[in-house]
């Protein structure tokens, strides 16, 4: 069958998240929703993929159990960067009914959105409906701001196509959930062992996930179908996105930031760490008055539990990368949020305070490391220019595109920051920490 389904961004959360679930469809008879998975930059990957078939296998593996699953969504891949044509041809097929994204953050611009929009011009020339644009990103109001973008990209076409797409296409805001690590030659080696057969592309996840998505943005038979397998078709998306970046993700950057400088390697060792597990239940409990997901209480809980699941490997330098664009969406929304409401924000001080010690680009074993984000040079520049460690804390802190311009005119804020930093360099990060509690 013909992909019904045309994702950007072919890693592995996609492979383990959205592509498992049009799999679940398959299983159901419902063939619309193959795919055909882009690689943005690397060929390694698509070119393991094609070797065998499309065809992967995925652990699924709790603290009790685990088994593997394999996933036959993919139907075709290409590389955006060599392939370029053969993406805008799948965009504009005429079976494509889906246009999903998991790009990350930081890729969230014009290049992007004209990306998209060559594939909705050439199904506006050739007569052919509209698609569902779904973005499966970290960022609030997901759909809003793709669509947005992508209107902007089809204005600079034409009107006529920013109409087209406009009255033709749908950009729904939804939330995923589900932690996926990079594979690995024990990912690799577990497959061999369990399959009897090598996988060049496999890889392990949690028995744990989600995918929130608004209803008003989809087709009714589309809502009915993703439903049918375990997605929650809502009505308001905020309430599930806010959980997600202000606890599950805000807390996972701060995790990171302590494991990778005290070091840790993997967040479970970090979490496992006492005073680390009670800084996260303290992050939680701070950030959930400004969280109106249901039953909080219970989502906390299974945040503490699924983070010590030793059978996924999540390394912190992982998560921490492009951590100046995720900060902005994950720590400030909430601080401004809590400071609204008059409630102190000692937690995300603290994390940020950790952030701070993160971009001195050496643990506390005096082992450098290097940064994989975009405002690298920026920031190591403000870094490097410093007078001392307070001058450093004040350039990093009025850097405008991750802070903004409101919360450094909190002067409370920031003279927290700094004595929290104060500490952490006097002290050391656990000493800071611990500190918290007491």
């Amino acid at each position: 069958m013909a992909p019904g389904v045309v994702h950007l961004g072919l890693g592995a959360f996609h492979r383990a998240h959205q592509a498992v679930v049009y799999d679940a469809l398959a299983a159901l008879g419902d063939d619309r929703w193959g795919v055909f998975g882009v690689a943005m930059r690397s060929p390694d990957l698509v070119r393991a993929l094609r070797a065998q078939d499309h065809y992967y296998a995925v652990e699924i593996a709790s603290r009790a159990e685990s088994w593997w699953q394999v996933i036959g969504a993919l139907r075709d891949t290409a590389v955006a960067a060599t392939e370029p044509q053969r993406v805008v041809e799948a965009m504009a097929a005429p079976s494509t009914r889906w246009i999903t994204l998991t790009v990350t953050e930081k890729a969230y611009n014009p290049a992007l959105a004209q990306f998209i929009v060559q594939g909705l011009h050439a199904r506006q020339a050739r007569g052919l409906p509209g698609v569902t644009v779904a973005s499966c990103d970290n960022l609030s109001s997901n759909g809003d701001q793709l669509r947005a973008l992508c209107r902007e990209a089809a204005r600079a076409i034409s009107p006529s196509l920013a109409t087209w797409v406009d009255q033709q296409c749908r950009f729904p805001n939804s939330m995923v959930d589900r932690i996926v690590p990079q594979s690995d030659e024990r990912v690799r080696l577990a497959a061999r062992q369990a399959l009897g057969v090598e996988d060049l592309a496999p890889l392990s996840t949690e028995g744990f996930w989600e995918w929130a998505i608004e209803r008003s943005q989809l087709d009714a038979a589309d809502a009915a179908a993703l439903a049918s397998v375990g997605v929650m078709v809502v009505d308001d998306v905020k309430a599930f996105e806010e959980a997600k970046l202000r606890m599950l993700n805000g807390v996972h950057s701060a995790i990171a930031c302590i494991g990778a400088v005290v070091p840790q390697n993997t967040v479970r060792e970090t979490v496992s760490l006492p005073w680390v597990r009670e800084f996260v239940r303290g992050f939680l409990d701070e950030v959930a008055p400004v969280v109106r997901r249901p039953n909080t209480d219970a989502y906390r809980d299974a945040l503490l539990t699924r983070f010590v699941n030793p059978a996924l490997h999540h390394r912190c330098h992982q998560i921490a990368q492009d951590g100046s664009v995720k900060i902005t969406q994950r720590w400030v929304p909430a601080t401004l949020a809590l400071q609204a409401l008059g409630k102190p924000t000692p937690y995300l001080i603290m994390a940020t305070a950790c952030w701070l010690r993160y971009w001195l680009a050496q643990d506390e074993q005096g082992q450098a490391y290097d940064f994989n984000d975009p405002f690298t040079q920026p920031l190591q520049a403000l870094v490097r220019a410093a007078r001392d460690d307070g001058d450093c804390v004040d350039r990093l802190l009025h850097f405008e595109p991750i802070w903004g311009t409101e919360l450094p005119r909190a002067s409370g804020w920031l003279a927290a920051v700094r004595r929290d930093f104060d500490t952490i360099q006097a002290q050391g990060i656990q000493a800071a920490v611990s500190g918290l509690a007491t």
